[in-house]
């Protein structure tokens, strides 16, 4: 019973999990850092650090101004750190998997022709 167990936890699938779970906590919180500094500079150029006092007619729209800006900075953070490497990465490993277009050498066009006459006589 332990013994699955283990097995259960030692899966590729398990611990990439762990690992994403633990470095995804770890950035949130250096996202969370910079959104606070952005919406400082918001704060300093509108003399407000969030939009949080802005309700007109008593409906606190503000809060919901200030959580969707911060969902664009999270975004725009996660998008330039994480995904655009990404797609870079994954660019350059399908250029480096097309096939060679050269043609082969003298040496490997007389193996082949060599090879393609033995199965012949076959």
């Amino acid at each position: 019973m332990l013994k699955g167990f283990k097995d259960f936890l030692m899966r590729g699938n398990v611990v990439d999990l762990a690992v994403a779970v633990v470095v995804g906590a770890a950035f949130g919180t250096v996202v969370k850092a910079f959104v606070d500094v952005i919406l400082s500079v918001v704060g300093k150029l509108g003399d407000k650090p969030n939009f949080n006092d802005i309700q007109p007619g008593g409906v606190p729209v503000g809060a919901f101004i200030t959580a969707l800006v911060a969902f664009l900075i999270v975004a725009a953070a996660v998008y330039f750190a994480v995904v655009m490497p990404l797609n870079k990465v994954a660019e350059r490993r399908a250029r480096g998997l097309e096939p060679e277009t050269e043609a082969p050498s003298e040496e490997v066009a007389l193996l082949t022709e060599i090879r393609d006459a033995l199965r012949t006589r076959v």
